[in-house]
């Protein structure tokens, strides 16, 4: 039993680091990105129901806002998962991840973590330096204070993504069925060149109601997860490209998370509906 629901615990915890955490793809460099209307704009409050198999596993949540009032000024991504129910009683989670991207280019800046796991409490934070071409990890172990900060630097393309903000670059893309898509992402150490397959448009049912969806298959287990198993992504067939659907298939269950609600988040943090 111990066995299991640690493989559960670390594939539920993947999905709220979003796992959504998620969808990680590369090549050596990202294309530039097309002169286009971005599908998504500062405000956005994504918020998702995790499950595993048939029990409430726990929420996530991803807020975009702006660092400044320019279009140029960087993006800011908060994530935030929660375990609930049953899987909560077997392990509690309360993660924070903050990514920092150029809207311009997409490519991330920076990722911080605060991870709170059970007895695992971990602050780490990433910073990619696109001209040295470094992945510049720190990381502090909470519940060891005496020990050093862990730091650890890595080889990087001049652009890359991180679990989080790898979400919002393929949310620009134009999907097109049996066309592969690839993204490097990065999380601290190799950086991964994962494909995404884009295999089928079909009709899904959500709490936003019947959606067309494009669903897409991001090749990473092999890679960042380090599981066997398969996940499945479902994006809106529309203009916004909301990330509608994430369904990990493990040997301990299916991990799904399910966008529940779409809100945006107003200067003093009032959300309003969208």
């Amino acid at each position: 039993m111990s066995v299991q629901v640690n493989s559960v615990r670390y594939s539920v915890l993947k999905v709220g680091g979003l796992t959504l955490a998620v969808l990680a793809l590369a090549n050596p460099l990202l294309p530039t990105p097309q002169e286009k209307a971005l599908p998504f704009k500062p405000g956005e409050r994504l918020n998702y129901d995790v499950t595993w198999s048939i029990f409430p596993a726990g929420t996530v949540s991803t807020t975009l806002r702006s660092e400044g009032q320019e279009s140029k000024d960087n993006y800011t991504v908060t994530t935030t998962a929660q375990s609930q129910g049953f899987v909560s009683l077997l392990f509690n989670v309360q993660n924070e991840f903050r990514s920092f991207f150029d809207p311009r280019t997409l490519c991330s800046e920076r990722i911080s973590k605060k991870i709170n796991e059970g007895r695992r409490r971990k602050e780490t934070e990433i910073v990619f330096d696109s001209k040295g071409k470094r992945a510049i990890l720190e990381e502090r172990d909470l519940t060891k204070p005496n020990e050093p900060l862990k730091h650890a630097e890595n080889e990087i393309p001049s652009c890359v993504e991180d679990v989080v903000t790898a979400f919002y670059y393929l949310r620009r893309q134009d999907f097109q069925i049996g066309k592969p898509l690839h993204l490097p992402v990065n999380d601290g150490a190799k950086t991964y060149d994962v494909t995404l397959d884009v295999q089928a448009r079909e009709g899904i049912q959500t709490p936003l109601g019947n959606r067309s969806a494009i669903r897409v298959e991001p090749k990473v287990f092999s890679g960042l997860f380090k599981r066997k198993g398969r996940m499945l992504v479902w994006f809106s067939d529309d203009d916004q490209h909301l990330p509608l659907r994430i369904k990990f298939m493990t040997v301990v269950g299916n991990i799904t998370a399910t966008l529940r609600s779409v809100t945006r988040v107003a200067e003093k943090s009032s959300p309003e509906r969208q």
